[in-house]
């Protein structure tokens, strides 16, 4: 059981699919288990450059949560029967290439990485609660509590990541904006691909 009640469990037999908006399901499982994917990817390469520095832990640390929250969508998937993108191999090289690429600029490059996907992450979960509370907050429950606390631990990361100096990274609010475009590209593609 993670942090806020959220149930690791095997869900696979107990969702209903019936009356389930196939489209949007599918849309969101499928987004999110790519984010949580690149997330995973993202924290292995700041753990490649920096995993032995002083702020290792605190990368270890969200990347072990990142890594429970993919495990959950790998469950989700089966349970509602999703595909996953397409995308995935180039999530997996991109994912590990900002990673490391931001490590590289250093403790502070690495923590505005965090900050910058982190906070577009919990801004896209966010869209998506209101969207399955239009939809039918009942029906979707389990879901909903799953992206809540998810979105929740995002914020955490966001938030370490400004006490680590985000902010003092080398022109942060131009890597901050390229790093938040990059993920509105994958968020769009991984959606429909």
């Amino acid at each position: 059981v993670l942090a806020g009640g959220v149930s690791l469990r095997r869900c696979g037999t107990r969702v209903s699919l019936e009356g389930v908006n196939r489209p949007v399901i599918d849309r969101i499982i499928r987004v999110d288990h790519a984010g949580e994917y690149g997330a995973n990817r993202i924290y292995a390469g700041q753990m490649a450059v920096l995993g032995r520095s002083s702020v290792g832990p605190v990368i270890q640390q969200m990347w072990n949560q990142e890594k429970d929250h993919l495990k959950k969508f790998d469950e989700l998937m089966v349970a509602y029967r999703v595909r996953p993108t397409a995308l995935l191999p180039f999530w997996n090289v991109a994912g590990f290439v900002l990673g490391a690429g931001s490590a590289l600029l250093g403790k502070k490059g690495a923590m505005a990485c965090t900050v910058a996907v982190e906070e577009s992450i919990s801004d896209h979960y966010n869209n998506q609660i209101r969207t399955l509370m239009e939809e039918d907050p009942e029906k979707y429950k389990e879901l909903l509590q799953v992206i809540k606390q998810f979105r929740d631990d995002e914020r955490e990361h966001h938030d370490i990541g400004l006490e680590h100096d985000a902010e003092g990274a080398p022109a942060y609010s131009l890597l901050k904006t390229a790093i938040q475009l990059g993920c509105k590209a994958a968020i769009f593609l991984s959606e429909r691909i």
